[in-house]
């Protein structure tokens, strides 16, 4: 658990620092994509060149970092759920209802499903208009700040399954999403 939370404060970490950088690249005037040349082929005179080539590059190199630690605290998760299940399944009766209390009351929704697309990623897992999002993939209401942590899931597990755990109709489902290209838009529906 504690591993968890050292991984989950790197990443608050790295996130913070993200954020100054997109923060010094606002102020510039320029952002992410904004052009270093005038229509002539210059160096702009108007922004600071080096600064904002550096900037850019600390992001790249910082999200690159941030997949890495949301790798890492998957993998934590995921293990550190084994060995609670290992240790509860001696009785099968009382440590099948016992956990899903407590996943219940742990996590409870921070989302909900406004819209599901006909085709898409969503429908084809079998999400629904109206489900209460309580996981997704490595996000939960412990560490759920806002919709940019389900984005940033998304944008690193495309093509990889993520499990996504919905209340509906006041009972706890769970499904299995993989975020992938297809003909609406983004990774979802």
């Amino acid at each position: 658990m504690d591993d968890v939370k050292n991984l989950m404060k790197k990443k608050d970490e790295i996130e913070e620092q993200i954020k100054a950088y997109y923060d010094v690249l606002e102020d510039q005037g320029v952002g992410v994509e904004g052009s270093l040349v005038d229509p002539e082929g210059f160096p702009r005179g108007d922004v600071n060149v080096y600064q904002i080539r550096t900037t850019r590059h600390s992001i790249s190199c910082l999200q690159n970092d941030h997949k890495d630690v949301m790798k890492e605290i998957e993998e934590s998760l995921h293990q550190l759920h084994a060995r609670e299940k290992a240790k509860q399944g001696g009785d099968a009766s009382g440590g099948q209802e016992e956990p899903m209390e407590q996943q219940v009351t742990l996590h409870a929704p921070f989302s909900r499903v406004d819209a599901v697309t006909q085709g898409s990623p969503a429908c084809k897992a079998g999400l629904r208009v109206g489900d209460e999002v309580t996981e997704f993939g490595s996000v939960n209401t412990g560490n759920f700040q806002n919709l940019q942590n389900i984005a940033s899931v998304v944008q690193h597990s495309e093509g990889k399954p993520l499990r996504v755990a919905v209340i509906r109709d006041g009972q706890r489902a769970q499904v299995s999403l993989t975020p992938q290209r297809w003909t609406g838009r983004g990774l979802l529906g």
